[in-house]
């Protein structure tokens, strides 16, 4: 299956230029982790909110004329639902990856569909 354009020359130079500009996000939020044994002590430790991340990301990739889109679809043949992100520059070159969700069986029960998702998305989603 063709997954980009005949050429991604262009996008590719964009990419490398805003990937030499990304940096970390702040460690903003603290997170416990409670014990379950008598007498441990609870563990803490900082993480950057999911938000600061795509903003830095989101920001850096515009200036360089790169725009993410994200589709979802059902593969019926497969039994399951894939996550398609595509990278698109200005040029009209474009790239795209597929990424298998879930089983469509699981889209009954929704919250199943996120446990597919780091940890740190899912303490970010249900924190609010």
């Amino acid at each position: 299956m063709h997954r980009s354009s005949p050429s991604i020359a262009s996008l590719a130079a964009a990419l490398a230029k805003a990937q030499a500009e990304l940096v970390n996000p702040e460690k903003s939020l603290t997170a416990t982790i409670r014990s379950a044994e008598r007498g441990s002590t609870d563990r803490t430790f900082r993480y950057a909110p999911l938000s600061s991340g795509l903003d830095i990301v989101r920001k850096t990739l515009g200036q360089h004329e790169i725009a993410t889109v994200q589709t979802t679809a059902i593969d019926q043949a497969a039994g399951v639902v894939n996550l398609t992100t595509v990278l698109a520059h200005s040029s009209g070159e474009w790239i795209a990856s597929d990424w298998p969700v879930c089983a469509i069986a699981e889209t009954a029960t929704p919250y199943r569909m996120w446990s597919q998702a780091s940890p740190g998305e899912n303490e970010e989603r249900y924190a609010k």
